[in-house]
């Protein structure tokens, strides 16, 4: 089988990249390298990869692209941490649109005149943004109110995509929204603002590199973002590549969307705590609370037995054992300046 990715140069689909090859797929990588700048990556020279420098937005290139593919990974999008959905508020949505518009029409072409079977489209769990229901099961997104946030609505616009197309053109779809991603290889983006906690600059408004950072550079008392109460269900990258494949591969989750995650919820005050104790064991652990952004929810708790039943996947990674690779990589990449 042979699958286009959009994005392909981008965190998650850096393991799903990788994941696909392993088991011997013949993968197309599609990036115009906007985020990070050039990057290689480690099976850049597999003999199962074809990577393509363009702009998802081209559609004759997009088109030409699908023409042998079976299936594509919708991925390609302007993404960031908390404090990009503040300050890219338009572009977030107008860019994403466009990227969305593109890909669907390649698509719908590959399906009509082609072989291509199906799009996975990539949405979010931040089109849950304004819920109540927690663990939030999928349909969730129906009942609640919209999304405040620009991002967090036009992911919610990317699952209708799909639903617009299958109902005109009959193009089968895959919705997958992956939960709060943690892993190595997410780096410093071009353009970068950063942000001030305490007395750290940060680029990336992403809580465990950023929380990793800080510790390693010595703040104390650590700087929080918010009242520690928020929740999030952290999922190794490793695991939601393994969940996207079997949503490529199971026919059960044609025209279906699926919760990707670990199913164990944790605090950011609890997430800081276990942080510290790894880096300064013998250090007691201090902390202070800063004021939160606007659209930082809460608690993002996602109902992961839809995925377990029908595909089988469960994300298997603990926090503890993902912190154990994350924090070294991070300190070599504070020592190199990626991060």
């Amino acid at each position: 089988m042979k699958i286009l990715i959009t994005g392909s140069t981008g965190f998650i689909t850096g393991y799903l990249v990788q994941n696909l090859l392993d088991r011997n797929y013949e993968v197309i990588g599609l990036d115009n390298f906007s985020k990070y700048g050039k990057i290689n990556k480690t099976y850049d020279n597999h003999k199962n990869y074809q990577f393509v420098e363009g702009d998802v937005k081209d559609i004759n290139l997009l088109k030409e692209l699908i023409k042998d593919c079976d299936q594509i990974v919708a991925s390609a999008a302007m993404i960031g941490g908390i404090s990009y959905f503040h300050e890219k508020a338009y572009d977030l949505i107008a860019e994403n649109e466009r990227i969305l518009a593109s890909t669907f029409d390649a698509a719908i072409y590959g399906y009509q005149f082609h072989k291509l079977k199906k799009i996975n489209v990539i949405s979010s769990s931040m089109v849950f943004e304004n819920t109540k229901i927690f663990p939030t099961p999928e349909g969730e997104q129906f009942k609640s109110p919209p999304p405040s946030s620009t991002y967090g609505f036009q992911k919610l616009s990317s699952e209708y995509f799909a639903k617009g197309a299958w109902e005109q053109y009959k193009l089968p779809f895959t919705i997958i929204r992956p939960f709060n991603c943690i892993g190595i290889g997410e780096k410093k983006a071009k353009g970068h603002r950063e942000i001030k906690s305490g007395n750290i600059n940060l680029a990336m408004s992403h809580v465990i590199p950023d929380l990793i950072q800080k510790i390693l550079k010595g703040q104390k008392p650590l700087h929080i973002i918010g009242d520690g109460n928020e929740v999030r269900h952290f999922t190794y990258g490793g695991d939601l590549a393994e969940g996207i494949r079997m949503c490529i591969e199971s026919k059960k989750a044609y025209n279906e969307d699926f919760n990707l995650s670990h199913d164990k919820p944790t605090k950011i005050i609890d997430l800081a705590e276990i942080i510290w104790n790894k880096i300064k064991p013998n250090e007691k652990f201090e902390k202070i609370f800063d004021q939160g952004y606007e659209y930082d929810v809460k608690m993002r708790s996602p109902n992961t037995e839809k995925a377990s039943k029908i595909l089988g996947f469960k994300a298997t990674t603990s926090l503890d054992k993902a912190l154990d690779e994350i924090i070294p990589w991070i300190r070599e990449q504070i020592k190199v300046g990626g991060i």
